[in-house]
């Protein structure tokens, strides 16, 4: 399965869910899970944000070899599912390919969904911390966290099983 993150310039929101995705698969010893990340308006090959890089430092996650991507059809293509930081970010991707409807949705939204929760109405969006303070980005990372927290829960072991 491949699993894509989307946000908008893929240095901060996107490459920290990267990073912090990969690590719990790799704590629960899943291996047939590909993850990676892109966004909508990136700079291919861009450095991820030197306050990204710090916070998931602390947590023992380096990504400081990350490269920032263009979102593509290709991209798009290659995903089994796409988990976007808001709303918008969503309905950039459907308004294009509304054939992916299937497979694209917001972090928090399939969250809910794996979880069989209501899902908010007007909170499905993580903020972008770009140009905020290192306390912004440890919030959105620990934002991030909860909700891949909440999926992995629900889909691990099935993801486990189909390895």
């Amino acid at each position: 399965m491949n699993i894509l993150f989307v946000c908008t310039g893929n240095t901060c929101r996107s490459s920290m869910a990267e990073g912090i995705f990969k690590s719990m698969l790799q704590e629960m010893n899943i291996e047939n899970i590909n993850v990676s990340s892109a966004g909508i308006s990136a700079f291919e090959g861009e450095a991820a944000n030197e306050k990204a890089i710090y916070t998931l430092n602390k947590k023992g996650i380096d990504i400081r070899n990350h490269r920032a991507r263009q979102l593509t059809k290709k991209i798009i293509n290659e995903s089994d599912l796409i988990l976007t930081m808001t709303n918008n970010h969503k309905n950039t991707i459907l308004n294009v390919l509304p054939e992916y409807s299937h497979k694209v949705y917001t972090l928090k939204e399939y969250a809910c969904i794996v979880n069989k929760e209501e899902a908010p109405v007007k909170v499905l969006d993580i903020a972008d911390p770009f140009g905020s303070d290192y306390n912004t980005y440890e919030k959105v990372s620990e934002e991030i966290e909860e909700q891949l927290n909440k999926i992995i829960k629900t889909m691990g072991e099935q993801w486990r099983s189909n390895g």
